[in-house]
Order: C-alpha cells, then structure tokens, then sequence
C-alpha cells in the first residue's frame, strides 16, 4: 500500500457526519453553551485544564457555580453520554472543580453542582437532554 499523499496526511480524519473529533466536540458544546445560556446561566469559562483534566462549561445559576460536563454520543447503543460519567470521570471532575475553585476563591463560597449534557444526533444541532445534578462530590 503507497504511503499518504503529503497534502491529506495532517488533514483532521473526517467522520461519517462530516466533522472530525475535535470540530464536533466543540460544536456540541457551543450548542450546550446556547442552550444553557437561554436557560439564564451565566459563564463564567469554558474548557478550563488543570492536571485532573477539563472542565467542558462552568456557567453560574443564581448562586450556584454549575460544572458542566458534556457529552456527545451518535447513538445510545452503549448507553446515553451521562452513562459514560462513570465514578472515575465523577471523580476527576470534582477534584478539577476543586482546582479550579482554588484559582478562584471568591466562587469557593458559593454552593455548587454537577450537571451532565447528554447529546446526540447532528453534531452541529444536536438534541440535548440536561441533567440537573448528575453526581454530588461527595
């Protein structure tokens, strides 16, 4: 088998709906964000790292500070996205909630919760279900 031509080596690989891993994750969570945002949440970031992993949205509702966690599946085969929030994601993701609030102390005093999106269908519309309080850190 010859090797790839040069010019479609770097390209991303484009899945069956069009977009590559990354072009689809970030249009499902700018549609998330939308929804959320029309929900009345506010943003505060999105994407945020540190060395737990990454936080998808941190939005606030009234009072509460919101960790989002998004999750996009083409089919519900192996289970809806939230299924995929197993203990070790709910794991990781408390302990980057913790990092990310030390960042930010003054948010430190506010209650907080775990939400799950669960998307599917067109990456670039998706049908999104919002799971208020997916996990407590606890």
């Amino acid at each position: 088998m010859p090797p790839p031509r040069a010019d479609t080596a770097s390209r991303p690989r484009r899945s069956a709906r069009g977009l590559d891993r990354r072009a689809r994750g970030f249009a499902v969570e700018a549609a998330a964000r939308r929804h959320l945002l029309l929900a009345g949440l506010h943003d505060i970031a999105a994407n945020a790292q540190c060395r737990f992993g990454e936080l998808d949205l941190v939005m606030r509702e009234g009072d509460c500070i919101v960790f989002i966690e998004v999750r996009y599946r083409g089919s519900a085969a192996f289970g809806g996205g939230a299924a995929s929030v197993d203990l070790r994601k709910q794991g990781r993701l408390v302990r980057a909630a913790a990092m990310f609030l030390k960042r930010f102390p003054a948010l430190a005093q506010r209650p907080c919760r775990f939400d799950v999106i669960e998307a599917s269908g067109d990456p670039e519309h998706p049908d999104l279900r919002w799971i208020r309080a997916a996990f407590d850190a606890g």
